[in-house]
């Protein structure tokens, strides 16, 4: 368990950040929403009662974040979604609920962690998730096309279709 006096939990989303602090020797909750603009949150994170921690859970925003509350100084964890424990019978799912269940998971040090990686690491898995997209966008294209032509009576029997042949 970590020393620090308040655990927040962040819900990011491209447009909004839900954010939820626990201040440890007071109980208070301080609940905001903010602009997903990584400088107004690390204003608002300083401006709570300190030591802080922070823990948020990992998605398409990326590890940004996670790499600029590192560098001011601020412990960081990246929730593994998968990973996080939801109480039973907890259908409700809010951003504001989130961000308060991720502080609390924080404050009992119940959160499973994973590894922020590097930015050349991160800008390679985009490269490579990309490339990945597009061959599958690739794949379904040309079996639309092959799909489109059967249905009007056009079928291919010189061997295998999509060779260097019909480019």
């Amino acid at each position: 368990m970590g020393l620090e006096r308040t655990s927040v939990g962040l819900d990011v989303h491209a447009r909004s950040v839900s954010a939820t602090a626990i201040d440890g020797v007071t109980g208070e909750l301080i609940k905001q929403r903010l602009v997903p603009d990584q400088e107004v949150v690390l204003d608002w994170v300083r401006g709570l009662p300190g030591p802080t921690a922070v823990a948020y859970e990992a998605g398409p925003t990326g590890f940004g974040l996670a790499r600029a509350l590192t560098a001011a100084g601020i412990r960081c964890e990246v929730a593994a979604a998968s990973k996080i424990v939801r109480p039973s019978g907890d259908r409700i799912k809010t951003d504001a609920r989130d961000a308060l269940l991720l502080a609390r998971l924080l404050r009992l040090d119940d959160i499973v962690a994973v590894r922020v990686p590097t930015v050349a690491q991160e800008a390679a898995r985009d490269l490579v998730r990309a490339r990945e997209d597009v061959r599958v966008d690739l794949m379904r294209i040309r079996h639309r096309i092959s799909k489109l032509l059967l249905r009007h009576g056009h079928v291919y029997y010189g061997g295998q279709a999509w060779t260097g042949k019909h480019e």
